[in-house]
């Protein structure tokens, strides 16, 4: 376990799988929470998702579960019940993902373990919410998309809707989870009680609809998708040259005209269409049509390097290869290394968040394996002898 960093001696019961609970717990464990991942024997479905594969775990596996440690605990045993119950009453904090209720019928549900431990801070995340009209609905990163209205917004003007290209919105659930748990922390340490924390894929969705919500609540206007565009921004898109795409961010008045002098275009501005940003916003279509031809003639480094020279915001749309090999994402340590007894050395995404006081990325320890310490955290969090242990069969089971 990694000492000396925030959330050092903090418990972690994580009864989350998929993606959105286990990148909550995971940035947890970054912090230095003790994580216990509590699995049923066949583990988080998400292992078994692929191809691709990696010692039999799928990718989406790996990027959401370093510094935990696994625990087999079948909960549909009334054996299994009461271990995680046991386990629950150990607990700091408590995740979990399920749809509302079925924690409830567990006998793990907030009410029931806030009685016995009032500091108990117990996080609840769910598709739709934990009430309402749909709370019993299930819902995937997919279908939030869709029903939350971002895949209306997305994607090209004239072809079908397009979801993003991960599954962000699991992520800003889990971000947002991780961010009320620290907030419920600091709570405790003020009044000296845990509480309840309920968010769900919807609720987190529907904040990041942001200027287009605000476009509709205010004006009544649905947007449409515009591709790689901006609402309010001309021209702000990508546009092709001869050996690759190139976005350009040159909306603004200063910026626009500045990139009219490098293309070697002042002429535009004499086109009263052109002229101000309200004339492009306006005119867009065929602002495009005149720049889509005139780029298409430069060369991508080329035209790169000028922009770049003249303060014009701009950059080749590269793919994980180019993200990975690139010296700022390199410099900022986006790429670390963590290591398994089992399966060695792999690759992990490094942290969005630095701190001077600490080294986040320090000590990191890679996905575990299915069940790898069960009988580690029993003891550590029950104190169970051999005895016990021997006693309880998943505890020896590690795949």
């Amino acid at each position: 376990m990694m000492k000396d960093k925030p959330l050092s001696g903090i418990r972690v019961l994580d009864f989350t799988r998929i993606f959105a609970g286990p990148f909550c717990t995971m940035l947890l464990g970054d912090l230095g929470a003790d994580v216990a991942k509590l699995e049923l024997p066949d583990g988080d479905p998400v292992r078994h998702q692929g191809p691709p594969f990696f010692e039999g775990q799928g990718m989406s596996f790996y990027a959401a579960n370093r510094n935990k440690r696994s625990i087999v605990v079948d909960t549909k045993t009334a054996e299994g019940r009461a271990m995680a119950l046991r386990l629950c009453r150990k607990a700091d904090i408590i995740v979990e993902n399920f749809r509302p209720g079925v924690m409830d019928r567990l006998g793990f549900g907030y009410e029931e373990l806030s009685r016995e431990q009032p500091r108990l801070i117990y996080a609840a995340m769910s598709g739709m919410g934990a009430d309402g009209p749909s709370a019993d609905k299930g819902a995937f990163d997919l279908t939030i998309q869709a029903e939350g209205g971002y895949m209306s917004i997305t994607g090209e003007p004239d072809g079908r809707p397009v979801k993003l290209g991960t599954s962000a919105f699991d992520l800003v659930c889990g971000q947002y989870t991780m961010g009320a748990i620290m907030t419920a922390l600091f709570e405790r340490e003020r009044k000296g009680k845990g509480q309840k924390i309920e968010t769900s894929l919807l609720e987190a969705e529907v904040t990041f609809l942001m200027d287009a919500a605000m476009e509709y609540l205010m004006t009544g206007n649905n947007r449409e998708k515009c591709g790689s565009e901006h609402a309010a921004l001309v021209p702000y898109r990508a546009f092709q040259v001869a050996d690759g795409w190139v976005v350009i961010a040159a909306g603004h008045q200063n910026l626009f005209e500045t990139f009219l002098e490098v293309i070697e275009r002042m002429d535009l501005l004499d086109d009263a269409r052109f002229a101000t940003l309200d004339g492009r916003v306006q005119n867009r279509g065929a602002l495009h049509e005149v720049l889509d031809a005139e780029l298409i003639g430069h060369s991508l480094a080329d035209l790169i390097a000028k922009l770049d020279a003249a303060g014009v915001p701009s950059t080749p749309i590269n793919n994980m290869e180019q993200v990975f090999n690139h010296p700022q994402v390199l410099h900022r340590g986006m790429k670390q290394t963590v290591t398994h007894p089992t399966y060695g050395s792999i690759p992990s995404i490094g942290p969005a968040v630095k701190y001077t006081g600490f080294d986040i990325a320090a000590d990191w320890t890679a996905p575990p394996l299915v069940g790898e310490h069960t009988e580690e955290v029993l003891r550590d969090w029950l104190d169970l002898n051999e005895d016990e242990l021997a006693g309880f069969v998943p505890a020896r089971e590690t795949t």
